[in-house]
C-alpha cells in the first residue's frame, strides 16, 4: 500500500486529530486516557461521534493519534463502524506537524477535511452541509476554517474576524484577524461589533495547498515530516512515522505556523450547537438542569444544593447545600471545585505530577489491547488486579523476574500457558505461575473472560516483564503487560 493512497477521487478525506491530554478535565481525563476516549455522551466518546459524523462526508477516514493511544483509536473506529487509517505519532508536535504529515499521506489534491477528535456537535446533517458549503472555496485554493457563531462573551475561545467576501467561492468571508483567547471585556467587545467566530479549529483544504503554505511560512517542520513520511512503516492499517525524523521537528500549532501569516485563509459560520468539551463546566452543560440548576451524571443526589454538578458513576455522591460546585468522583481520586475555578484543573493537574501522585496520570483501569485491568488492591508485597481479557484475544507469552503469580478464573473460559503446558481453566478454578516460569493468558470462547491475579514479590511494576511474543507487535518496555 502507497503512503499517498487517500485519492483525490474522494470528495472530502476525514483527518480525525486524536492528540491532546484533556487534562482540564481530571480526573475523569488523565495522560493515560484523554477525554477524547473516556465515554462522556450516551455511553460514547467524543472520538466515536467524531468519526461517526465525519462519516457522513467520507467513507475512508485518517486518523492521526499517539503511538500510546493506538489500540483505544483502533476500538473506537471500529465501534463507529468506519473505514480508518491510523497515522502513529512517536512524540507529540502539535498541530502543524500532525497535519501536514496527514497531507503527505494524501494524493495533491486530495480535499482534505482536519476535525478535532474531542468536540461535541449533535446535529451531524448541520455540521455537514456546513463542510459541504465551503468545498468551492477549498477547491478554489483557499484554507477555509469554520467559525461558531459565538453565543456568549467567552474567554476561553480564540476568535476569527471576519473580512470581505470572496467571489465565486460560495459563502466564504476572507478572514481578516485571528485573535487570541481574549479577557472578559475584549469578550464582550468582540460580541457586540459581530462578524466574529470562535476559532473552532477546524479546516477544509487540498494536500497540495497545505504543503504549500508549509513550505512558505514553516519549511522546516516540513521537511522533518517529508523525512518521517518517506521513512514511515505500515503495520495493518497502523502506518508509523519514522521515529528519529518527527522527533527532531519543531512543535508548533497550525495557528501560528501558517493561519494568521497565509493571506488564503477563509471562513464560513457554523450556526448549530458546538461544544470543545474544555471544562467541567463545558461537560455539565451536556447534562439536563433541574428547577435549582443541579446537573447529575450518575449515582450524585442533591439536597438544598443550587447550581451543582455531579459526576458519580460508581458510588452515592451527596452534596448538601452546596452551591456552584463540580464535584466529580471516580474509582480513585475525586475533584471538588467552585464552578468558578473550572480553568484552573489543569494547573492542578501540574501540580499533582511535580509530587508524583499517579494518579494525575494514570487511572486504576488501564486499557489494554486485549481488554483491561484494574489495579483492586496493593501493599508493600502484593497486587491485586482484575483482568477483563475480550474474546479471542491474548496476552504476550513473557515472565516476570521480580514475581509470581496467582490466576483465579471468576467467569469465561482461560486458555493458561504455564512453561510447557497448555490448560483450559473455567469459573472457580485457579493456577499458579512461579516466579521466571514462561506464561500465556488467552481467551478462546465468545464471551469475556473475567480473572482475578494476585501478584507477589519484592517488585511488582508494569516494567518487570520480559516478553517473548506478542500478536500486537509490541516490545519489550513498559507499562505494557
Amino acid at each position: 500500500m502507497k503512503n499517498n493512497d487517500f485519492s483525490a477521487s474522494a470528495p472530502v478525506i476525514p483527518v480525525v486529530m486524536c492528540g491532546g491530554s484533556g487534562t482540564r478535565l481530571w480526573p475523569l481525563s488523565r495522560k493515560a486516557l484523554p477525554k477524547q476516549f473516556v465515554p462522556l455522551v450516551n455511553g460514547k466518546s467524543l472520538l466515536q461521534m467524531t468519526l461517526e459524523r465525519a462519516r457522513l462526508l467520507g467513507a475512508r477516514q485518517l486518523i492521526v493519534a499517539s503511538e500510546e493511544h493506538r489500540f483505544l483509536v483502533h476500538e473506537c473506529a471500529v465501534a463507529a463502524a468506519v473505514e480508518a487509517v491510523i497515522l502513529l505519532e512517536p512524540v507529540a508536535r502539535n498541530t502543524a506537524a500532525a497535519m501536514v504529515a496527514a497531507a503527505l499521506n494524501a494524493e495533491p489534491e486530495a480535499l482534505l477535511l482536519f476535525l478535532p477528535a474531542d468536540h461535541h456537535i449533535p446535529d451531524a446533517i448541520a455540521f455537514a452541509n456546513t463542510i459541504a458549503s465551503g468545498m468551492a472555496a477549498a477547491q478554489a485554493g483557499s484554507i477555509v476554517t469554520f467559525g461558531v457563531l459565538p453565543t456568549f462573551p467567552s474567554t476561553a475561545y480564540g476568535y476569527i474576524q471576519q473580512g470581505d467576501e470572496l467571489q465565486g467561492q460560495g459563502a466564504a468571508h476572507a478572514v481578516h484577524k485571528f485573535i487570541e483567547k481574549p479577557d472578559t471585556q475584549r469578550a464582550q467587545q468582540i460580541l457586540l461589533a459581530g462578524g466574529h467566530y470562535w476559532n473552532a479549529g477546524i479546516f477544509l483544504i487540498e494536500a497540495r495547498v497545505l504543503i504549500s503554505a508549509m513550505q512558505t511560512h514553516a519549511p522546516d517542520i516540513l521537511a522533518s515530516c517529508r523525512l518521517a513520511v518517506a521513512e514511515q512503516t505500515s503495520d495493518g492499517n497502523f502506518r508509523r512515522l519514522a521515529t528519529p525524523a518527527f522527533g527532531s521537528c519543531r512543535s508548533e500549532s497550525i495557528d501560528y505556523a501558517v493561519m494568521e501569516k497565509a493571506s488564503n485563509v477563509a471562513v464560513l459560520p457554523f450556526s448549530a450547537a458546538w461544544s470543545d468539551v474544555g471544562s467541567w463546566n463545558a461537560v455539565a452543560d451536556l447534562s439536563v438542569s433541574d428547577s435549582e440548576g443541579n446537573r447529575i451524571h450518575g449515582q450524585g443526589h442533591v439536597c438544598n444544593a443550587q447550581r451543582t454538578y455531579i459526576h458519580a458513576p460508581h458510588r452515592p455522591v451527596v452534596a448538601l447545600g452546596t452551591k456552584d460546585l463540580l464535584i466529580i468522583d471516580t474509582a480513585d481520586a475525586l475533584l471538588v471545585a467552585d464552578a468558578g475555578q473550572a480553568e484552573q484543573v489543569k494547573a492542578v493537574v501540574s501540580q499533582l505530577e511535580a509530587l508524583g501522585v499517579p494518579q494525575a496520570q494514570h487511572h486504576r483501569r488501564v486499557a489494554r489491547p486485549w481488554g483491561a485491568y484494574d489495579s483492586v488492591d496493593a501493599g508493600s508485597r502484593f497486587q491485586v488486579k482484575r483482568i477483563v481479557v475480550n474474546p479471542g484475544a491474548t496476552l504476550s507469552l513473557q515472565k516476570h523476574h521480580h514475581r509470581a503469580e496467582h490466576w483465579i478464573v471468576v467467569s469465561g473460559t482461560a486458555e493458561v500457558t504455564n512453561g510447557d503446558k497448555v490448560t483450559l481453566l473455567t469459573e472457580n478454578q485457579s493456577t499458579y505461575i512461579p516466579l521466571g516460569q514462561v506464561h500465556r493468558l488467552a481467551n478462546p470462547g465468545k464471551v469475556p473472560l473475567e480473572i482475578i491475579e494476585v501478584q507477589s514479590g519484592a517488585y511488582l511494576g508494569e516494567d518487570d516483564i520480559v516478553r517473548i511474543e506478542d500478536v500486537y507487535g509490541r516490545k519489550e518496555t513498559p507499562p505494557q503487560a
